[in-house]
């Protein structure tokens, strides 16, 4: 089993600096919007292999239902998101994070989740997070490949970590317009 999640950490390092090599082809768009904290290559790669690693470790948990939960790393810095269905699985999802090679420091941005969410919430959500996704990459003042958006029952959770407060304010304002949303819970941070 280590074999394979060697190899599977080394897939994912290698995708991560294929995509960070192509991303720098276009970087005049994004230093036009704001200047942010600047991270090297190699930072971005240590940052994409300790996602995979707390993913996994998540993964191996079978109490935490780790795909209700969002991993964004900047700088050894662990930031979880999205809904869970107990205090409990925060813990437990903190701790086993913590245990995680690499990891820094956890910052806690998951929410409880309120009431039974029914199929027909669970598909409207989905339509919800897909237009607040969609809204936010077409709007210029936002960049939107560093916010996680997750939806439970019309309140949108936007997460990560964005370049300054501006970012944060235009991503929460254009999830605000969007047709279907409730509420916007901002579990942002901006990078250091």
């Amino acid at each position: 089993m280590e074999v394979h999640q060697t190899a599977f950490l080394q897939g994912v390092a290698l995708a991560c600096a294929v995509s960070l090599g192509m991303a720098g082809c276009d970087s005049r768009q994004e230093e036009a919007r704001a200047p942010a904290a600047k991270t090297t290559v190699g930072t971005e790669i240590d940052d994409s292999v300790i996602t995979a690693r707390v993913k996994s470790a998540l993964l191996g948990d079978p109490e935490v239902k780790s795909f209700e939960i969002k991993v964004e790393t900047r700088k050894g810095q662990v930031q979880l998101s999205g809904f869970v269905g107990t205090p409990a699985l925060i813990d437990s999802a903190i701790a086993r994070t913590r245990k995680v090679e690499g990891v820094k420091g956890v910052e806690n941005a998951m929410t409880l989740k309120v009431g039974k969410a029914t199929v027909g919430n669970t598909f409207d959500d989905g339509v919800v997070t897909a237009k607040v996704k969609s809204a936010l990459r077409a709007d210029p003042g936002v960049k939107s490949s560093d916010i996680a958006v997750v939806t439970r029952k019309g309140e949108v959770q936007l997460s990560g970590y964005v370049d300054n407060q501006a970012q944060i304010d235009r991503a929460i304002h254009v999830a605000r317009t969007v047709e279907g949303v409730q509420s916007v819970g901002n579990e942002m941070s901006i990078k250091k």
